[in-house]
């Protein structure tokens, strides 16, 4: 293993993965979850059960490819341990170029959105966008150590609104009768189909998407591999929990039809039937807040997507996207060029707004599906190569979180909007051919992963 610090035990390796899942995704969603189940809360509860297990039994996946790979860094290490040393640059190139980017560019939207609810001024929503873009490119490219004591401290924050509105809503749902009547009354006017859950899960793999992220961390965490295990298990059913009581307050306060007519604006609706106009205030303040520690969390992570592939020898001018300032310790040229996608696909998202393609570029959930098929190939050629492990880890583990995936894909692909999706998609997961390439930038990390197959 690499000679880093073990500097996180298991409760702290548990906060890290609710800090990095845990963001925008469940108030942005949870109306969208509940719009493609057909206005049905049972229906929508299942595919928040859905899109959790896929995350918690992936999860366990790659917990085992980190015991396995002796140079663990994430998935893009898996990839090539476990398929190819080509699969795994086209992979990261996937995330450079269009995952961590396109995400953070709806992210600076979601957190501009909330604001312009929070001054009651929708006018504000579009720059003040533009204005958290901005702040999250310049806090990393100018001080990552301050970004870094942000992310930490906004994990608290984000749990606010959602166990307020879990814990409050719950009890006045059951006190009121609203919780029993929505569940008993479905508004049956928009696809109550099979295509419909699986958007539906769809959309709740937004919310949980970032745990996969949380597997990089396996070379700091102590006993890591006996701690990952319990730290993405314990953290993906906080998740899970969390989640899941948020999304039966808010239809414990409000009937399924205005959660449907206020949208992304049900959890200030919500917080104003409860606490008044004050706590709605405050409470979408939280919310803000939390929006822009995932921002800032996807930010991170896009402004080291090309840093990571040149360090290994691959894309556009490895020699140049390899240095390290010294005083920042990242990759000045891979900042900026991720801070250029960003604003790239912020404009994309608002021209989808203004009607400029047409037809709605979802880029919130356009990379997820594709990602969900990378996993997979993952998982399959973990089956094939982990010989040595039980039949409950190498075949019901990877089975399960196969299912899991190919929901979320079948979702992604009864889409309207699937031919333009897919073309985007493949097509940027395709382009990554023209770098792969190697070339020498003389740093150690470029070496290959080691699979270890045996047991010590």
């Amino acid at each position: 293993m690499r000679g880093v610090d073990k500097r996180f035990g298991l409760w702290t390796a548990v906060s890290m993965v609710v800090g990095i899942v845990i963001g925008s995704g469940v108030f942005f969603k949870a109306p969208k979850v509940l719009t493609a189940s057909g206005g049905s809360v049972s229906v929508a509860l299942a595919a928040w059960v859905i899109g959790a297990i896929s995350m918690i039994f992936g999860a366990l996946v790659f917990a085992d490819c980190a015991s396995k790979v002796e140079k663990a860094n994430g998935l893009v290490d898996y990839a090539e341990a476990f398929v190819s040393e080509k699969f795994s640059v086209l992979v990261g190139w996937f995330f450079a170029v269009l995952y961590y980017p396109a995400l953070a560019a709806v992210l600076a939207w979601v957190a501009g959105l909330y604001t312009s609810i929070l001054v009651g001024n929708k006018s504000i929503l579009w720059p003040a966008a533009v204005l958290y873009a901005l702040l999250a490119a310049a806090l990393n490219y100018f001080s990552p150590v301050l970004s870094a004591r942000f992310q930490v401290s906004t994990t608290i924050i984000k749990l606010v609104p959602l166990v307020l509105i879990s814990v409050v809503g719950i009890a006045l749902g059951v006190y009121s009768g609203t919780t029993f009547e929505n569940f008993s009354v479905a508004a049956t006017m928009i696809d109550e189909s099979t295509q419909g859950f699986s958007k539906a899960v769809l959309a709740t793999a937004f919310a949980y998407e970032g745990w996969v992220v949380a597997v990089s961390i396996n070379n700091e965490i102590k006993d890591s591999e006996k701690n990952l295990r319990k730290a993405l298990v314990f953290g993906a059913l906080f998740i899970f929990a969390i989640y899941v009581t948020y999304f039966l307050g808010i239809v414990g306060i409000l009937p399924v039809a205005e959660v449907l007519s206020n949208g992304e604006g049900a959890v200030a609706e919500a917080a104003s039937v409860v606490f008044g106009p004050l706590g709605s205030s405050i409470l979408t303040a939280f919310v803000v807040v939390s929006c822009l520690g995932t921002l800032n969390g996807l930010t991170i992570g896009a402004s080291r997507g090309f840093f990571g592939l040149a360090v290994r020898g691959y894309g556009p001018r490895p020699e140049q996207f390899a240095k390290v300032d010294e005083r920042t310790q990242i990759s000045n040229s891979s900042a900026r060029l991720s801070f250029v996608l960003i604003g790239l696909y912020l404009l994309v998202w608002y021209g989808n707004f203004e009607g400029w393609f047409g037809t709605f570029v979802d880029i919130s959930e356009l990379p997820i599906a594709l990602m969900y098929a990378l996993y997979m190939v993952i998982y399959v050629q973990y089956m094939v190569k982990s010989t040595e492990e039980t039949v409950v880890k190498r075949f019901v583990i990877p089975v399960i979180a196969l299912l899991g995936g190919a929901i979320v894909v079948f979702g992604g692909l009864t889409k309207a909007s699937v031919i333009l999706d897919l073309s985007i998609s493949i097509a940027v997961f395709a382009s990554g051919l023209l770098f792969t390439t190697k070339r020498s930038t003389n740093n150690e990390s470029q070496t290959v992963p080691e699979l270890k197959l045996s047991r010590n």
